[in-house]
C-alpha cells in the first residue's frame, strides 16, 4: 500500500456550468457533486487524509453536506483563495502530515477510478511527481496570427487531476511561483519550471472534468451507464 493525503479543491465559482450556484453543489444521481467526489477518496483506504479547500461563504453549506452524508473519512476544512493556485497553496499550508505524497485533485471530477488512484500514488512514489493524463484525440492547431500549425498530436497528452507530488517538492514549487508571480495552469506546470521531471500515468476518459451544462448531461449518462 502506498499512502497518499488528498487535497480536493471546491472553492471555485464554476460561472461556465450556469448553475446559479457553486457547481459542487448540483446533484447528478442524487447526490451533490463534491459528495461524489469526496466519496472517492473517503473510501480507498490508500488515502489517510483529506483536505477539503472551499471558499469562505461556501463553509457553512459545505459543512451541512458533510454532516448530512457523512463520508467514511474525517474531512478537514480549509479556505481557499481568489485564484486555485492560491487556493492549492492555503490546502499545502493546512497539512499536518509533510511526510506523505500529496494527490491533489479537482472537485469537479468525481469519476476517477480507485485503480487510477493507485497507479498514480506508485508512480508519485518512484517518480517524486507524477499526473494522469490521456493522449489528445483531436486534431490540435496552433494559431499565430495568421498563421495556422498543425501539432503532432503523438506527442500530446490531456492533463487530469489527480496530480501527485512528494510534499517538499510541491509546496516549494508553489512558494516560488508566488515569489515570482507566476500563475500557472495546473499544479505540474510549476513543478515543470524548477526543471523537475513528472511522470504521465495513463488516466481514463471517463475521468471528465464537469465544468459546463453539457458535461452535467455527460455525467448523469455515465452514471446510469
Amino acid at each position: 500500500m502506498f499512502e497518499y493525503q488528498a487535497i480536493v479543491l471546491a472553492a471555485g465559482e464554476g460561472k461556465r456550468m450556469n448553475a446559479g450556484e457553486n457547481k459542487q453543489f448540483v446533484v447528478i444521481g442524487k447526490k451533490p457533486l463534491i459528495i461524489h467526489t469526496l466519496d472517492v477518496f473517503s473510501k480507498d483506504p490508500w488515502c489517510s487524509s483529506i483536505i477539503l479547500v472551499v471558499s469562505r461563504k461556501d463553509r457553512d453549506r459545505i459543512e451541512d453536506l458533510l454532516d448530512r452524508y457523512k463520508p467514511s473519512k474525517e474531512i478537514k476544512i480549509a479556505i481557499g483563495g481568489a485564484e486555485r493556485q492560491e487556493s492549492v497553496y492555503l490546502g499545502l499550508q493546512a497539512m499536518e502530515n509533510k511526510d506523505t505524497i500529496v494527490f491533489i485533485h479537482d472537485g469537479a471530477r468525481p469519476f476517477v477510478s480507485t485503480e487510477s488512484l493507485h497507479l498514480l500514488a506508485e508512480a508519485a512514489y518512484a517518480h517524486k511527481a507524477a499526473l494522469l493524463a490521456v493522449p489528445v484525440t483531436d486534431t490540435i492547431k496552433q494559431r499565430n496570427g495568421q498563421t495556422l500549425h498543425t501539432l503532432d498530436r503523438k506527442t500530446l497528452w490531456a492533463a487530469q487531476t489527480p496530480q501527485a507530488f512528494q510534499y517538499d517538492i510541491i509546496f516549494n514549487a508553489h512558494q516560488r511561483a508566488a515569489e515570482d508571480n507566476f500563475l500557472g495552469t495546473d499544479d505540474t506546470s510549476l513543478v515543470e519550471r524548477l526543471n523537475i521531471p513528472v511522470e504521465i500515468v495513463m488516466g481514463s476518459y471517463d475521468n471528465m472534468k464537469l465544468t459546463t451544462p453539457e458535461d452535467l448531461k455527460r455525467a448523469q449518462a455515465f452514471l446510469k451507464r
